[in-house]
């Protein structure tokens, strides 16, 4: 048996074939970019029908080269938070607002919840621009044509593709309108939105699987017969990718965005809900706990952007010399703060620069600040749990610099550092997910310490070119 993997993000679209065990294979891999409009009054959308279509190119190619065959089961990650507003027949309204976007504010009359505190314990979430519960009346507003239902970005590309597509849970708490503990939509938080559930997804029970349209089934005939996971958030994924599924392994995982996460299961006694935490869920068994950060690997994008950095070996080189902490007094917040912050886009701040400073040494310090944030707030997951034996590393972002690595190894000390060299750890965690394997993740290949070099990705590196 074999699993087509997708990989849903911010800034790319992927689809990977992984084997019975959810490891890639060779030459099995198939991206697309996508291209996130950004501007400077906070905005950060994605087209909807353009995402749908970088999908159906990757699976075409997967076709054409033959790499569809034998594929029983599809799993997908996908980014959590992004809304896009339908009309009755399911058409677009609008962009898809993505995480990024910091616009939504509550409607004037907005009082938010009568005990802040129990919704945040229910819900794992806050009354804050990032959710739902903010911005479907701020989507509601600014749409002349009546809203007749909201989803997420998965829940539309799935809805085009299958015959239903119901919203997984693990999506679900990501709009902050879920009740954790019942998996049911959240009374107190759909009325703040304004939302009856009749306007909401339907949420998939435990076990559901799916199946493509009989267009799209004649279009792949390899995946007529295959079944369909519900979707995982990507920071779920991208934990169990990592091996990070229990309270012994925290999971710092840094692509675009970044994030310190704790993956424990529901029955295991949790801890109250730390105040500056949030808490959503993997699956029907599982929970997510931990902090994000709206920059990550797009720090080093812009610096690279704009700086005229140095490639490559000459780049982690120069790296080495500004040494371990660099002279520069930095805020990271390039992209405004992830909830409970409120802080907006363009809060980034570099001061202490002089003459003598290089891009370089501006790198380093945007990298270096990143690191501290992490490690405050792992000091917070920890408080919650017994102290994690150890930290994962993982995403593209780590992969690509190995001076990174160090740098969140010095910060994180005294706690052991490893680092998932596989760069494909969203789409393997959402087929451990949907195999019904998250405790085997333990045990994942590809997790090495922090200075061993780079093992190459099969899949990407077997492709045609």
């Amino acid at each position: 048996m074999n699993i087509l993997a997708l990989d849903l993000g911010t800034s790319s679209v992927r689809a990977l074939v992984l084997d019975a065990d959810a490891n890639p294979l060779p030459g099995a891999l198939a991206r697309r970019k996508v291209r996130v409009a950004t501007g400077a009054d906070g905005s950060g959308t994605l087209d909807g029908p353009g995402y749908l279509a970088c999908l159906v190119e990757c699976l075409d190619e997967l076709a054409a080269g033959g790499r569809l065959r034998d594929v029983e089961l599809v799993a997908a990650s996908a980014q959590w938070h992004s809304v896009l507003p339908l009309d009755a027949a399911g058409e677009p309204l609008g962009p898809v607002l993505t995480w990024l976007d910091t616009r939504p504010m509550p409607v004037a009359s907005a009082v938010g919840p009568a005990d802040p505190e129990a919704f945040h314990q229910r819900t794992g979430t806050w009354f804050h621009r990032c959710y739902w519960s903010v911005r479907l009346p701020w989507l509601r507003a600014r749409t002349a044509t009546p809203v007749a239902r909201f989803v997420g970005l998965v829940d539309y590309v799935l809805g085009v593709l299958l015959d239903e597509a119901p919203m997984s849970v693990s999506l679900a708490s990501g709009t902050g309108l879920l009740d954790l503990h019942r998996m049911d939509w959240d009374a107190e938080a759909c009325e703040l939105a304004g939302v009856r559930p009749a306007e909401l997804p339907p949420l998939a029970p435990t076990g559901w699987r799916g199946r493509l349209r009989s267009a799209y089934a004649r279009r792949w005939p390899q995946l007529a017969g295959s079944a369909w996971a519900a979707p995982v958030g990507d920071g779920a994924a991208s934990n169990v990718g990592s091996g990070c599924v229990d309270a012994t392994r925290a999971a710092v995982t840094v692509g675009t965005s970044a994030a310190v996460r704790l993956v424990q299961p529901d029955e295991a006694g949790l801890a109250p809900l730390a105040d500056e935490l949030w808490r959503y869920r993997v699956d029907h068994e599982y929970v997510v706990t931990g902090a994000a950060y709206s920059s990550g690997g797009n720090l080093f994008a812009w610096a690279n952007r704009e700086l005229r950095l140095p490639d490559g070996a000459e780049l982690e080189a120069a790296l080495a010399r500004v040494g371990p902490a660099g002279h520069l007094a930095v805020n990271p917040r390039f992209g405004g703060d992830r909830p409970p912050g409120l802080v907006p886009a363009g809060s980034g701040e570099l001061r202490g620069l002089g003459f003598g400073t290089t891009a370089v040494d501006i790198l380093a310090g945007l990298m270096t600040a990143l690191c501290r944030l992490v490690a405050d707030d792992l000091a917070l997951l920890e408080s919650g749990v017994r102290a994690p034996a150890e930290v994962v590393l993982g995403g593209g972002a780590m992969a690509a610099s190995p001076w990174w690595r160090q740098m969140f190894a010095a910060t994180l000390a005294p706690r052991p550092v490893r680092h998932q060299h596989h760069p494909e750890i969203g789409a393997m965690g959402a087929a451990l997910v949907a195999l019904g394997r998250i405790p085997d993740a333990a045990h994942v290949a590809g997790i090495g310490r922090t200075d061993e070099p780079e093992t190459p990705n099969p899949a990407a590196d077997a492709r045609p070119r």
